[in-house]
């Protein structure tokens, strides 16, 4: 059996990694030709996985996943618990043009929200808490609290727990898990009922 280990670590950066920022937490791991830039807070506990690039400017929270193939520009902050499947696309200009420079539009990345491989995320707008975006999704405008969305462009497809489970529908104004725990409908998407 397993020991729990309480006692924390060190960041691990891997050898062929260039991280110029110290802002860097305990137990957080940082792999293979990944390149932080110097203005950058990463939380403990977090993954960062190869052929990573991240910009100037960007906050990424506590335990958060960021799988391979991933650039995150300026402006984006991801909050804990969030996990990015491998080559998500983050945009920061919502009108690109070379040697143009428009003030950076802010991207939200909020706790527990969880983006499938390939998905394009626009600048400018916010995934909400413990939101799911389907693999390939094409994410042009916000996303509420605990929604399921897929395609392109992203629609909401339906609503999923703390887990990524769907939910079921359970009246005109809540949804019910598998464990019977109930959500209500709110103005920014879903909520418990406590």
């Amino acid at each position: 059996m397993g020991e729990i280990r309480t006692e924390t670590r060190p960041p691990f950066i891997h050898p062929t990694a260039i991280v110029n920022t110290s802002e860097v937490g305990n137990d957080t791991r940082i792999w293979a030709f990944v390149h932080i830039l110097s203005k950058v807070s990463i939380g403990v506990n977090c993954n960062i996985c190869d052929h990573c690039f991240i910009e100037n400017n960007v906050v990424i929270g506590n335990n958060v996943t960021i799988k391979s193939g991933i650039y995150i520009w300026e402006g984006v902050t991801i909050k804990d618990n969030v996990f990015l499947g491998p080559n998500v696309v983050f945009t920061n200009d919502v009108r690109p043009r070379s040697k143009q420079y428009v003030p950076i539009q802010p991207t939200i990345i909020d706790e527990g929200a969880s983006i499938g491989a390939n998905s394009t995320i626009l600048a400018g707008i916010t995934l909400g808490k413990y939101c799911m975006s389907g693999i390939g999704s094409v994410v042009t405008k916000n996303i509420p609290d605990h929604a399921l969305v897929y395609g392109n462009p992203a629609r909401l497809k339906g609503w999923v727990d703390e887990f990524g489970q769907k939910l079921k529908p359970h009246t005109s104004t809540e949804w019910i898990s598998e464990e019977g725990v109930i959500y209500t409908q709110t103005e920014t998407g879903l909520k418990k009922i406590l």
